[in-house]
């Protein structure tokens, strides 16, 4: 066994998400793992609480991405605008290259009903923090937490868009078009709504 090697957490991750796609999250042991990159188990407790967190440690990085957003939008930037600024900021993660890898990780998310309830809750945990931030810059409870809410289903349905096969747009193009589309939505429902 290599007792020290650079890069460790990063072979682990790639090697951990080989073995979910071919052999099955449920199936795979974090000693297989281990031992597929030529480290002990015990390296591998090192880097990760456990085998949930190969796939979901990079989500404080996300949420920064969101925040800076946030924080980049204009001073007299509406809700929206905010959101559109935070999404930018999120798509920026997630350049082309880490689409095959966000496809497979989706995959092994997407067979695992512990995994999806999970990437609810991350989610869910960005919307928050985004709200949190909005309230912070003076945005009211109820626009912040819509907004905050309207900007991460608008990514969770442009990353579905992005991981498909033979997709070729951005994920700041594809969120950028999402957010057009709800924009319209909720235009064409207000001048419908009764007064």
């Amino acid at each position: 066994m290599v007792r020290w090697e650079p890069g460790a957490a990063e072979r682990l991750q790639k090697a951990a998400l080989e073995l979910f796609a071919t052999r099955g999250f449920e199936q795979t042991t974090t000693m297989e793992i281990a031992e597929s990159v030529g480290l002990t188990e015990r390296t591998f407790f090192r880097h990760f609480s456990d085998k949930r967190e190969v796939l979901f440690s990079g989500q404080q990085v996300l949420v920064d991405a969101f925040l800076a957003g946030v924080d980049a939008a204009p001073p007299d930037a509406s809700p929206l605008e905010i959101v559109a600024s935070s999404l930018r900021s999120a798509g920026s993660f997630f350049p082309d290259e880490r689409r095959a890898h966000s496809r497979t990780r989706q995959s092994v998310i997407d067979q695992n009903p512990a995994l999806r309830e999970r990437e609810r809750h991350k989610l869910a945990s960005i919307a928050t923090m985004v709200a949190e931030a909005m309230r912070r810059r003076g945005i009211g409870e109820v626009a912040a937490t819509l907004a905050a809410e309207s900007g991460a289903t608008v990514f969770a349905i442009a990353f579905t868009q992005w991981i498909r096969e033979g997709e070729q747009r951005s994920l700041t193009d594809i969120a950028a078009e999402v957010l057009r589309e709800l924009l319209t939505l909720t235009a064409t429902a207000s001048e419908r709504m009764p007064r």
